[in-house]
């Protein structure tokens, strides 16, 4: 599972398109496996626009049903498709109810279902969790898990950087329409992480921001966050809260990817 990254306008949704065949790249090429990917590639691949593109009138199931022929899915395969992922998505009590009187997230959901039913080689989700609420994002979560361990790459973007640090493999942040960075989250905090620490003195330690070395990101009464420039600085900072009364506590802090993401934007 591939998380795609970076603010408004960076390019996200326009490379998807491209991969999808919906744009025309300007430059540069779209290749599976070391070949320009055709026609036939883009059929096998599972694609979820940003903007919802259901017919609203049509039953939830019947629409489903109905994308699923236009892969080529026999009737029984795609009623059979369609009829697990919407118990898989939570939506099975909602199969016969038309597409516009669902709520927006459960317009997502079905819009997931769209993208799942031809059973795809190659997942591309543009923004698949928008709009969902806590519960259903761990309903879709499962669902696209049980995906890519099947074999299934997935690529998806989105803005909710919680979501993609617990559920992705790798990463990719583009910004301005080129990447910036990429690869697996163990090696873009070795490469784009700052050291950060907390310490939890037995006393005030406004102190601490004073000290060499160091870059305070938060203090409260006796524990500080903080930044430093070196292990050294970290281990003297330490040691002068042991001298000034004792320390509570000392740990290291890995960057999340929101900080990681901060840094390589800049």
């Amino acid at each position: 599972m591939t998380g795609f990254v970076g603010a408004n306008g960076a390019g996200k949704t326009t490379t998807m398109r491209i991969i999808l065949g919906v744009l025309s790249a300007d430059s540069g090429t779209v290749t599976r496996d070391g070949r320009p990917l055709e026609t036939a590639d883009r059929r096998r691949f599972g694609y979820m626009p940003e903007e919802r593109g259901l017919y609203p009138k049509m039953k939830v199931a019947e629409q489903i049903v109905y994308l699923a022929r236009l892969h080529g899915l026999t009737a029984a395969a795609a009623q059979r498709n369609t009829a697990t992922l919407l118990d898989q998505l939570g939506l099975g009590e909602r199969a016969d109810t038309t597409v516009e009187s669902l709520s927006l997230g459960n317009q997502q959901r079905a819009q997931i279902a769209a993208a799942l039913v031809h059973e795809p080689e190659i997942l591309v989700l543009d923004e698949p969790f928008s709009g969902l609420d806590p519960i259903a994002v761990e309903t879709v979560q499962g669902v696209l898990t049980e995906r890519a361990a099947r074999g299934v790459p997935v690529l998806f973007s989105s803005h909710q950087l919680d979501i993609v640090e617990r559920l992705c493999d790798d990463l990719v942040v583009i910004a301005d329409g080129a990447i910036r960075a990429s690869g697996s989250r163990e090696k873009l905090r070795a490469e784009f992480g700052e050291a950060r620490y907390e310490l939890v003195a037995t006393s005030d330690i406004a102190w601490a921001r004073g000290a060499p070395g160091i870059q305070v990101e938060a203090l409260d009464g006796a524990t500080v966050s903080f930044r430093a420039d070196s292990a050294d600085a970290a281990q003297n900072l330490l040691r002068a809260a042991l001298e000034r009364g004792g320390v509570a506590r000392f740990t290291p802090q890995e960057p999340s990817l929101a900080q990681i993401f901060h840094e390589v934007i800049q």
